[in-house]
């Protein structure tokens, strides 16, 4: 177990940080300590330092006086990484004032960034070099790089090119004493010694704390298309998945999987979106390409769903003819967390499973919560790389709050599935402050065992980020 015993913020520590940094860097705290769910309400003393010597000098002085750090990115984490409710009250270390791009290399496809740059910004900077930066999901215009780093993110490309760490070549670190590691490196191989950009990534800002990345970016597809096809099952879109693969290779770019009550959701709440069926299936999947100079995409989604249609794979579909068509297809998917958001969910998961796997995990998942109640399942999500968002309602003029003394029976049927199908309990959204009982309940007791020596060695005071991921 890591020692716990910190310090509270007081009058005296805050003076002590308003002598370091300048008057900026000070912000309301109110802004910064509630979670998008509004799940826990946080405490401490907000800062935000313009640089990576601001930072280490905080740091510093956190770890003189055994004051604990919460990083904080954008804030758009659902796993309570960011907010501590709970223990002495921290200084909350905030990376909005560090948004400088700082450099493109448009012949290496690489550009360096501050951590607190927007990845909206990262994105659009890649295409002004033409080239493009391929991490994408939803909260792109909020979402910032030291905390997609710090999660291992992952959104809609990842089948074509990687989570979070796949993108990126280096880091630059303030590590718990205060010390910066220059890990900016642009090189794609470097195997001199321990791979600490792997280390960092991933951990939550609970071993370092990001202040800079080098990240790679990839050359703009020539032509880019994408279709809505209905399938008559989940095991047919995994067969699609196949077939596409066999047909497109690295073109495609994403492949997700949607169920009807997903539709249902976006009629039931809003906004108005276009339904490109007249009839909706209880599933299809979104494909998108990428493709090279000289391939149509159109003409590509044209074979792939005759070929389905006479595999029996596919029973309709849309596929788009113009980009505004394709923005259409992809405001369905994009617009459906929020519909989840405003109906209410008892119990959300973030969730992987062997590919194969993923037919017999919706079938069992939805015979094993009969056994709990009678619930609605919003299905979906990345079927690409096996990560679902599977998510449990109440039924249909019944609300949430009716359910709560059920949300953690309904946690852990879901999740002992997924682990005994040899899945994950947290895909892509991190372990953060929610998941930490379900680590223990599923990790691997050497894996538990080697992250706590790690923890220990890199942050023997048990400052940084206290208790994300392993328990204080």
């Amino acid at each position: 177990m890591l020692d716990n015993s910190l310090t509270s913020v007081d009058a005296e520590f805050e003076a002590r940080l308003r002598g370091i940094l300048p008057g900026a860097a000070f912000h309301d705290p109110a802004p910064y300590l509630n979670e998008p769910r509004g799940r826990w309400q946080g405490r401490g003393l907000v800062v935000a330092p313009s640089n990576t010597a601001e930072v280490a000098a905080v740091v510093r002085a956190c770890a003189d006086a055994r004051v604990g750090i919460v990083p904080y990115s954008g804030g758009t984490g659902l796993v309570g990484g960011q907010i501590l409710q709970d223990g002495a009250v921290p200084v909350v270390l905030s990376l909005q004032r560090m948004t400088k791009i700082r450099d493109v290399f448009a012949s290496e496809n690489v550009i360096t960034v501050d951590a607190g740059a927007i990845l909206a910004d990262v994105q659009r900077a890649a295409v002004d070099a033409g080239a493009m930066f391929p991490l994408s999901l939803a909260s792109e215009g909020s979402a910032r790089i030291g905390g997609l780093l710090g999660t291992n993110a992952g959104g809609v490309n990842v089948l074509r090119y990687g989570n979070a760490r796949a993108l990126c070549l280096g880091l630059e670190v303030v590590t718990a004493d205060g010390a910066v590691w220059n890990g900016l490196t642009r090189l794609r191989k470097d195997n001199t010694g321990y791979d600490l950009r792997d280390l960092m990534i991933g951990s939550e800002g609970t071993l370092g704390i990001i202040t800079g990345a080098a990240l790679r970016m990839v050359p703009q597809p020539a032509g880019i298309g994408a279709a809505m096809i209905a399938v008559p099952s989940p095991q047919a879109a995994l067969d699609l998945l196949g077939l596409a693969q066999s047909r497109l290779g690295d073109g495609i770019s994403a492949f997700e999987v949607i169920h009807r009550q997903g539709f249902d959701f976006l009629s039931e709440t809003g906004p108005e979106i276009k339904v490109p069926f007249a009839q909706i299936p209880d599933w299809c999947v979104l494909i998108d390409l990428g493709l090279p100079k000289g391939l149509d995409p159109a003409e590509a989604l044209e074979g792939l769903f005759a070929a389905a249609s006479d595999a029996g794979l596919a029973t309709d579909g849309v596929i788009a003819q113009s980009l505004a068509q394709r923005d259409d297809l992809w405001a369905i998917r994009e617009s459906i967390p929020e519909a989840n958001r405003r109906i209410g969910s008892i119990s959300s998961h973030d969730i992987s499973v062997p590919l194969s796997k993923i037919p017999d995990f919706i079938a069992q998942g939805a015979v094993d919560l009969a056994q709990i109640g009678t619930f609605r399942i919003n299905c979906f999500g990345h079927l690409g790389d096996g990560n679902l968002h599977y998510n449990v309602f109440p039924p249909s003029g019944q609300n949430r709050a009716d359910f709560v003394e059920l949300r953690e029976a309904i946690k852990t049927c879901v999740h002992d599935l997924t682990h005994a199908m040899g899945g994950s309990v947290s895909a892509e959204h991190g372990v953060g402050r929610l998941k930490v009982g379900d680590l223990e309940r599923y990790g691997d007791p050497a894996k538990m065992a080697m992250m706590r020596q790690i923890k220990t060695a890199l942050d023997p005071s048990g400052i940084l980020n206290p208790g994300v991921i392993l328990r204080t």
